[in-house]
């Protein structure tokens, strides 16, 4: 056994079961039938006593049922996926119960188009009935229910698996968990469909030639401008000079060519055909009326992954669908992970993205439940956040029991925690930085990776009992914008902030002639993320302006719990204000 072989789930078997006999009917969603049906699988891991840690892997375009470990001793290169899948990656195969099949019309080892027509004991070819998303998710059901499977955990899928993932979490919302969507859309766009009838058309002029382009062409979408500036430039592969001819010189060129070229070794062109088509049609929206109704029955919790330089399936689209689960109250978090990669960043990305994952189906499985009579001590965070921020007990004593709460600028989402455990509370939060989004979901809460700078028009109104802006309001390039729609979405906005006007702060820049520097300040005039400069009298002021009424105001000093009586405008460290509508 090779060093890497050791490092994976080792040798694993592609093994086939059919689904569907000659005599059986699967009628399509075309209304044609389809028979018989085999489908190729790899299973890795062991299920558990109580059955509840299955997970399905979804793949991509041109993936298969290996997506970890090796074929053979003597095989060098592992399944499409070894880099999340294995004991200790991020699907970890010491706890789950992993299996990834080859999906209807696939070309390696499922029923598709190079397999025998039994009417005709030849390859259907295009004879072959078209296919979509939902029907590969219903022979993936017809497997698991072969295998006797009776609910999944999770599934788990990029790109076109995250299209199968979709549809397994709206076709099957009680049988499926939760639902791990990674650099996919509801829908494909214009451009995506422009791009596969360009592959299918050279198909169709020339199956061998036409399978190498379509995947040249391909190829160039699931990169980006920044991941091919680095990977070729404009290097000249074998040569200093230009060779004045229409040979393949540059780097990128010659890398195309060996793509193209290993695509066809490897792959069935009408598959392609096929599979790409299915993609096209894809599109809840259509299905559904809307993304929303779509999303209606689902029961899943949802994680939604995007990355930054994906310009085939856009952090846009990804968000779209964010919106849409939000809209409906369903659980979800959200990351747009920063990549050069592009779209196979969820191939490359196995730092940022295993810990998403990782963390997101620990907290699935075993997700805590928080009880105002359960030990502090098991609730990871809570009594570390207690002692740090005297604020965040004043915050969750204005807060009821039981309620919906948006926590905007979450950090960690230690606060939360706290609410969960104190006063079992619905939880949400909302996070600009990518690491501290990363550690909330890592937490088990429901986190999503957004600037709030740009609005909350993904929730309806009303949608939460309360809002909390801890330490984040003097950080807003538009906090009028913001609290705004805080007041909107919630009945009642806790703000907490640190008061430029405190003594401390006057007295350095009267006597030292320096920008204040406190311990609510410890930030030098050119690192600090506050852009704004305010007193309590000054938020007294802005919310008269926006029409906000102040419930309470509790004056702070350092990490004293007893507000500050006595001239608090000049006392007082920071603030923690309750407000709501006046309108009511």
């Amino acid at each position: 056994m090779t060093e890497k072989q050791a490092d994976s789930v080792g040798v694993v078997e592609t093994k086939t079961i059919r689904v569907v006999h000659a005599d059986d009917t699967f009628k399509l969603t075309s209304g044609k039938p389809l028979s018989p049906i085999d489908v190729a699988y790899e299973i890795y891991g062991k299920l558990n006593s109580a059955g509840d840690n299955v997970m399905l892997i979804c793949h991509a375009l041109s993936g298969s049922a290996h997506a970890a470990g090796f074929s053979g001793p003597d095989d060098k290169k592992p399944g499409w996926w070894d880099i999340m899948v294995g004991p200790g990656k991020a699907i970890d195969t010491d706890k789950y119960y992993v299996i990834c099949s080859n999906f209807l019309g696939g070309c390696s080892g499922t029923t598709g188009p190079s397999s025998i027509n039994p009417r005709t004991e030849k390859p259907y070819n295009l004879e072959f009935p078209m296919i979509t998303i939902a029907d590969m998710v219903k022979v993936q059901k017809l497997l698991l229910d072969k295998l006797g499977i009776k609910q999944l955990l999770s599934v788990v899928g990029g790109s076109m698996g995250g299209m199968q993932v979709l549809q397994w979490a709206v076709d099957y919302p009680d049988f499926v968990k939760s639902a791990i969507v990674i650099a996919s859309t509801s829908r494909l766009g214009p451009q995506a469909i422009a791009f596969d009838a360009v592959g299918r058309n050279a198909i169709l002029a020339d199956p061998k030639k036409g399978l190498a382009t379509a995947r040249m062409v391909g190829h160039i979408t699931y990169l980006s401008k920044e991941s091919m500036r680095g990977k070729f430039g404009r290097v000249l592969k074998s040569a200093d000079k230009y060779s004045y001819d229409f040979s393949s010189e540059f780097s990128v060129e010659t890398y195309l060519d060996y793509q193209g070229q290993s695509f066809i070794e490897r792959f069935d062109a009408n598959s392609y055909l096929y599979i790409t088509k299915a993609m096209d049609y894809f599109d809840l929206e259509r299905d559904y009326d809307s993304l929303q109704q779509a999303f209606a029955k689902t029961k899943s919790r949802f994680l939604i992954v995007s990355f930054t330089s994906d310009w085939l399936f856009t952090p846009a689209q990804s968000e779209e669908m964010v919106n849409a689960l939000v809209a409906q109250r369903k659980p979800v978090s959200y990351c747009n992970i920063f990549s050069p990669y592009g779209h196979d960043a969820f191939l490359l990305e196995p730092q940022a993205l295993g810990s998403l994952l990782g963390g997101f189906l620990s907290t699935t499985i075993a997700k805590p439940k928080f009880s105002r009579n359960s030990k502090v001590s098991s609730i990871k965070g809570v009594d570390r956040a207690k002692r740090l921020r005297v604020d965040y007990e004043l915050i969750e004593s204005l807060i009821e029991p039981d309620s919906r709460v948006l926590d905007i600028g979450c950090g960690d989402g230690q606060l939360l925690l706290n609410l969960q455990y104190d006063k079992n509370i619905d939880a949400e939060g909302i996070e600009v930085d990518q690491e501290l989004v990363l550690q909330g979901v890592n937490n088990g809460l429901n986190i999503i990776h957004r600037d709030i700078e740009r609005g909350l028009e993904l929730y309806p109104d009303s949608s939460f009992d309360y809002a909390i802006l801890s330490q984040t309001l003097q950080t807003l390039k538009n906090p009028h914008h913001v609290f705004a729609e805080l007041l909107r979405v919630s009945r009642k906005v806790i703000v907490s902030f640190p008061n430029f006007a405190y003594w401390r702060c006057r007295a350095g820049l009267f006597f030292g002639g320096r920008a204040p520097r406190t311990k609510k300040l410890p930030f030098k005039w050119y690192d600090t993320p506050n852009i704004h400069f305010m007193s309590l009298k000054d938020f007294d002021d802005f919310c008269e302006e926006i029409g906000a009424k102040i419930e309470a105001k509790i004056p702070l000093i350092s990490n004293r719990r007893s507000p500050v009586k006595f001239a608090p405008n000049i006392f007082a460290e920071q603030a923690v204000y309750l407000t709501s509508r006046k309108n009511g």
